[in-house]
């Protein structure tokens, strides 16, 4: 059933001209699938620059929004219309406001992992590849910095002479990685580097060889003479990571990682969105505007 369903979504998608995008933490037959595979970054600069008029974007729901922001001519689909992300639903764009008000001379940064409406009342949004040399090309001596405090912390200290006023989120996946459980692996595997996301909390970043995007981690694995590595991010990002390193060893610590949201795409509702056009993401016109300006300034800065 499954490879027939396969070659339908390949049918489907060769006929309408449709361009599938997927993230790393999406399910390895969804990202087998998938016409590009990468971090929120990567994914962002190929839907604004694609040629396809149609995207369906396997991932969670601010990727689709933001990759609507980007290309509002067109039209982004995606396979599960609820799959969101309990981080960016910890920002709201009023509480936003407020904290814009207590903090004036304050430069506002979102994460890409948060609404589009939350987007429109920042200067720049930034992904966990971006934001070090985006922050870089910003003066302000103040930073909000929104919806993670873990990311938002981890990129202070390469600021220390800015004030960070940091948004009281998190990624529920990334805060529950336990410093036992990395050290249980490390007594199994004594030779593993630990690579981790910057969404960990600090004291899992202290642990870390290296802390880095999902791209960041997966180069720096593929590059590294070392044969085995404990992985500090959601367990989708294993499927790239073997399949460009079959010879190494890759450890989840605690056994697993895992994002529910992201495991929403299937192959079954995949075929359903590309048959039907379903989930197609419908953006308020004004307040798309408004969020393209942090969106724009994110491809600008981070050049």
């Amino acid at each position: 059933m499954g490879e027939n369903l396969i070659e339908k979504i390949l049918k489907l998608k060769k006929e309408k001209n449709i361009i599938i995008l997927a993230h790393y933490y999406q399910p390895a037959e969804i990202q087998d699938l998938a016409d590009f595979v990468g971090d929120s970054y990567y994914l962002s600069e190929i839907a604004r620059e694609c040629k396809e008029e149609i995207i369906v974007f396997c991932g969670v729901k601010f990727m689709g929004e933001s990759a609507k922001v980007l290309s509002p001519n067109k039209t982004v689909l995606m396979p599960c219309e609820d799959a969101g992300c309990t981080m960016a639903d910890m920002a709201s764009s009023k509480a936003v406001v407020e904290l814009k008000e207590k903090y004036p001379n304050a430069y506002v940064v979102c994460y890409i992992n948060s609404t589009y409406d939350v987007k429109a009342h920042c200067d720049v949004t930034v992904t966990s590849s971006s934001a070090l040399k985006i922050l870089k090309n910003v003066p302000n001596e103040q930073i909000i910095f929104l919806p993670d405090r873990n990311l938002g912390g981890y990129i202070s200290e390469f600021f220390p002479g800015k004030e960070f006023i940091l948004w009281d989120g998190f990624c529920r996946c990334h805060n529950k990685i336990s410093r036992e459980d990395i050290l249980k692996a490390k007594e199994e595997y004594k030779d593993a580097k630990v690579l981790v996301h910057p969404e960990c909390p600090k004291e899992i970043r202290y642990m870390a060889d290296y802390i880095g995007s999902t791209s960041g981690i997966i180069d720096y694995a593929t590059n590294d003479s070392c044969n085995e590595f404990i992985i500090g991010t959601e367990e989708g990002i294993l499927h790239e990571l073997k399949n460009k390193n079959p010879n190494k060893k890759f450890i989840i610590p605690g056994d697993r990682i895992c994002c529910q949201d992201m495991k929403k795409t299937t192959l079954g509702n995949l075929y359903d969105t590309l048959l039907n056009m379903k989930n197609e993401i419908i953006l308020n016109e004004d307040i798309r505007k408004k969020a393209l300006r942090s969106l724009e300034n994110m491809h600008k800065l981070g050049k």
